[in-house]
């Protein structure tokens, strides 16, 4: 057997049982080479040393789980950690982003979703910083463990209630038309509020059963997803932005973060833009803003 041979060997056998404790001995054993030199072999093919691929290849595999709807604690169990508080550790150190935050947002989006061509701009988010800002607005609750699958584009897309952003915007009338898309977490409890506001200079015009968030002061990556024709767009979940929207939160979560640099700060709130250049136009595009803070 070749070096290529044996480290494509050795790369089927992680896969058969990324589940399982396995060991750098084990896996050169294996392939009949001492553990130095299928160390280097395996380096040199793969870029990566051998028990570093093994574990990028368990979180990675770990983070697919995620998407099912399964518990945290469940999949860090599934995977060889001890507790999930270890899961998030190590996720959080190879993604740059904790699972749960991964949960919240990739609710709704198919694994196979891609980005349409043309979407450049993706790749070279521009970084800003903004001011604490308040949102006013309607939304629903979720809890994130019960297999809910609509995001706040496909939420509002397929609405047929009263409605309810006309009534904002009547009631609130804030300085600037945009619709501001937030999904806040609930301290206490595993609920989730997908929030569409608009940005108001206090809440004095807030009614009772309006949401009120605080956005806090963050530094931003800030992503403009590529452009789709609405002129002809229907309603439902085949709107082609709130798929494009879709795409790009996992593009950012699975490319753009493990290779930026950045993590992403838990302590702030991430948020999707709406505003003129989304409505019925053959260019509609909308921003997504990502609250980051470079890596140690």
């Amino acid at each position: 057997m070749d070096y290529c041979d044996a480290v494509n060997d050795a790369v089927e056998f992680i896969e058969k049982h990324i589940r399982e404790p396995m060991s750098a001995e084990q896996i050169a054993g294996r392939a009949g080479y001492s553990l130095y030199h299928f160390s280097r072999v395996f380096t040199a093919q793969k870029g990566v040393p051998l028990m570093d691929y093994v574990r990028m290849r368990r979180l990675s595999t770990a983070r697919t789980e995620l998407t099912k709807g399964r518990k945290v604690i469940d999949v860090a169990l599934e995977f060889g950690y001890e507790t999930a508080s270890g899961f998030a550790k190590a996720f959080r150190k190879e993604f740059g982003y904790s699972p749960s935050t991964y949960v919240v947002r990739m609710q709704g989006t198919r694994h196979n979703v891609f980005l349409s061509k043309g979407g450049e701009t993706m790749l070279h988010p521009v970084l800003v910083k903004k001011e604490s800002f308040n949102v006013a607005g309607y939304g629903i609750k979720t809890n994130i463990t019960s297999g809910y699958t609509k995001d706040i584009a496909a939420y509002w897309d397929t609405y047929t209630g009263e409605n309810l952003e006309s009534k904002m915007y009547a009631q609130l009338n804030p300085p600037k038309h945009g619709e501001v898309g937030l999904c806040v977490s609930s301290p206490h409890d595993e609920t989730v509020t997908y929030l569409l506001g608009v940005v108001v200079e206090d809440f004095r015009k807030a009614t009772s059963d309006m949401i009120r968030v605080v956005v806090p002061e963050a530094e931003y990556a800030v992503f403009t997803t590529p452009p789709v024709d609405l002129t002809k767009a229907g309603k439902g979940e085949g709107d082609p932005l709130a798929e494009t929207v879709k795409a790009m939160w996992k593009y950012i979560f699975e490319e753009w973060f493990p290779r930026s640099g950045y993590l992403y700060d838990e302590s702030k709130m991430d948020f999707e833009f709406y505003d003129e250049r989304c409505h019925a136009r053959p260019d509609a595009v909308m921003e997504i803003y990502v609250p980051v803070v470079k890596k140690p």
